[in-house]
């Protein structure tokens, strides 16, 4: 019956799901990336990081695909698809330490996590080198370890495809394909650790139709803004998620 699939989290816990889903849709959409690093940590304060980061996966798989399809005609395959292999190898690992690691420190791991490589994006470090096989490869592993530990994935291939001189929509194509092609790979590592139950059933119930929405609307707005938003936009966000999911300041927030 629909009435098992209706979540039973408390109302506070519901609002700021759905505040997550709908701020982290609308930058996934805009920037084509930046939606776990927001999701996750918030979502993270209320529900089981495992719940959290399988519910997304699922949500983000479905409704970008229309998104890739699109991106895929004018991304730069000869880096996608090495980063994608990469991702292949190391998500595995990263789904079956998630499997197995405590709630707290799990909530420590991905704020800090992402915090770290905020930094690290909006530092100014660019890659500087050409984009070679080697290269291509150990960015997608590095990526496919963190998105099956946390799905936050972005960082390490955002910082590697800005620091060169294509434009933001092929960086933004590239993202989206990747994250596309990587998915696949993450909904078998977490198939695989069982993290797909009934609670992720429940939490997608109200997730995806806000969401969905949020990912129309950034979309849209993409196509009327300039590469300096670009940047701010996604990094503001990410930033202000991440400071506002430290387990410290539960007391303050919640």
């Amino acid at each position: 019956m629909i009435a098992d699939l209706m979540p039973d989290f408390s109302d506070p816990a519901v609002l700021t799901i759905l505040v997550a889903a709908m701020i982290g849709g609308a930058v996934r959409g805009f920037a084509g990336f930046g939606a776990a690093m927001i999701f996750m940590p918030v979502a993270s304060i209320v529900i089981d990081p495992k719940i959290a980061a399988a519910a997304f996966l699922v949500m983000d798989d479905v409704l970008t695909m229309p998104m890739a399809l699109r991106a895929a005609r004018i991304c730069d395959w000869r880096t996608v698809l090495p980063a994608f292999v990469g991702a292949l190898l190391t998500v595995p690992l990263g789904a079956l330490m998630l499997a197995n690691a405590d709630q707290l420190t799990m909530r420590w791991g991905i704020s800090i996590l992402v915090l770290a490589l905020l930094g690290l994006l909006i530092s100014g470090w660019r890659y500087k080198g050409a984009p070679t096989l080697p290269v291509s490869l150990g960015v997608g592993a590095t990526s496919g370890f963190l998105s099956g530990v946390s799905q936050v994935a972005g960082p390490p291939v955002v910082a590697f495809w800005m620091s060169g001189p294509q434009p933001a929509i092929i960086i933004r194509a590239n993202l989206i394909v990747y994250f596309a092609l990587a998915s696949f790979g993450a909904l078998a590592a977490y198939w695989w650790n069982g993290l797909f139950t009934l609670d992720v059933a429940k939490t997608l119930v109200i997730i995806m139709p806000v969401n969905a929405l949020a990912l129309y609307c950034g979309s849209h707005f993409f196509s009327r803004s300039s590469e300096r938003l670009f940047r701010l936009v996604a990094y503001g966000m990410v930033a202000i998620a991440a400071i506002g999911s430290l387990p410290v300041l539960d007391g303050v927030l919640r």
